[in-house]
């Protein structure tokens, strides 16, 4: 009998062990972000959410180099109640269906006053004993690195859409021969973006605690299951995105400057309608007037083209404004099919010295391709499609210098499929 209660308390003591194990290893914070600030170079912005129990949540940062933490700087985080995910028609990842109880405290900070090209660490929560996450600030100038990835659809009866996805990122780091510098991702990361759990699956990813990543809301992040409730708010709560973009999109549409490259964040869902689409293009006309750079790159989520004949779409809607402003590089993806044109001026390719690249990413998550049919349109203009047909993985690396922006697509296997240089302009 003693043996009997001695093994009893052993078990015991062991599970209570484990969960204070567990809870000291990822702390009370959950989907954490990494951001850019408005400008990269100095600023960078933390988004996280914690149970309604915890009023005093907290960031704590240092530079990587600082290994005992001991010039470690403690922030307050800025909470706001956030209802938007709760009560929404869901999944778990057994496949059942069930309503989300997600009512949270929405955390975020914005890091000041950083050094550029340097590379940082920190924790959050209310008890500082999250996962450590990391990131680069931009360097002010020289020669920098990110991958492009897009409709990742993370869809927890579904791992392995993720897990593509995921591994995908790996592979643009192996063909980098070292780390990336910053993730950029063109939007449809959740298969509904209303599902709390599944942004919370997807930012427990090794690359999304590695990595500061940018973003644009796709339809799919926009929309809850079976599109019962669609609002850019889903994006917005599980991002904190510098808040300069125009009225209804704050921290949804937004800009950032990163090195040289002055990035242009769009909210296709708010430009289905014409008159959306002439508000959004007159925020870019004030953003790039104001913002001079040497790159000028645009992203949103639908495509400008349709892969499969090559019709155009978004294209015709953009290129006279790309065309008298100046934009160098113009990113979609949502068609799930790869297309990229060289630089296009007035409808026509140019030498690269004036001049838009319009290019679009394929699906990653092995399970949204899209076939490809005859080449019907743009014949004159399209310099590249591809697709690995209804399972494709693949993904882009950007590699920038103060002379040009070299974009690579690669497959999952690592194959160099095709390639296209931005010449600088300024």
């Amino acid at each position: 009998m003693k043996n009997k209660t001695l093994l009893f308390a052993v078990l015991i003591l062991g599970y209570i062990t484990t969960l204070y194990a567990q809870h000291h290893q990822t702390g009370d914070a959950y989907t954490i972000i990494t951001n850019p600030g408005e400008h990269a170079q100095t600023q960078i912005r933390i988004n996280w959410h914690t149970d309604l129990g915890n009023t005093q949540s907290v960031c704590t940062y240092t530079k990587c180099s600082d290994t005992d933490w001991k010039q470690a700087v403690t922030i307050k985080a800025d909470q706001q109640l956030c209802l938007t995910f709760d009560s929404l028609y869901s999944k778990t990842a057994s496949n059942e269906d069930f309503y989300e109880s997600a009512r949270f405290w929405r955390c975020t900070v914005e890091l000041e006053n950083l050094e550029p090209a340097t590379e940082y660490m920190y924790r959050v929560g209310t008890d500082n004993m999250s996962e450590i996450r990391y990131f680069k600030t931009a360097p002010v100038s020289g020669t920098w690195s990110m991958g492009i990835i897009a409709d990742i659809h993370t869809y927890s009866p579904l791992p392995k859409r993720l897990e593509a996805a995921m591994e995908m990122v790996g592979t643009l780091e192996r063909c980098n021969g070292n780390d990336l510098d910053f993730m950029l991702h063109v939007g449809d990361v959740c298969a509904w973006g209303g599902s709390h759990s599944f942004w919370k699956t997807m930012y427990a990813e090794h690359y999304f605690a590695k990595y500061m990543w940018a973003g644009v809301n796709g339809n799919h992040d926009d929309m809850a299951r079976g599109y019962a409730k669609q609002t850019n708010e889903y994006f917005r709560y599980v991002n904190n995105n510098p808040l300069n973009g125009y009225e209804g999109e704050e921290g949804v549409c937004y800009h950032f400057t990163y090195d040289n490259a002055l990035f242009i964040m769009l909210n296709s869902e708010k430009m289905r309608e014409q008159e959306g689409l002439e508000v959004a293009q007159e925020w870019v006309k004030e953003v790039i007037t104001s913002h001079p750079a040497k790159y000028i790159i645009v992203v949103t989520h639908y495509q400008w083209f349709f892969g499969d004949s090559g019709r155009s779409a978004q294209y015709e809607r953009w290129k006279e404004l790309f065309d008298e402003y100046g934009v160098d590089l113009a990113i979609a993806g949502n068609n799930h099919i790869y297309v990229r044109t060289n630089a296009l001026y007035q409808g026509s390719e140019t030498d690269g010295t004036t001049g838009t690249v319009y290019i679009q990413t394929p699906s990653s998550d092995n399970e949204r391709g899209v076939e490809l049919n005859e080449w019907t349109d743009n014949t004159d203009i399209i310099k590249f499609r591809w697709s690995e047909g209804a399972n494709t993985v693949g993904a882009i690396l950007m590699r920038a210098d103060n002379d040009k922006l070299h974009l690579t697509l690669y497959d999952r296997h690592g194959n160099n499929l095709d390639q296209v240089t931005v010449l600088a302009k300024r």
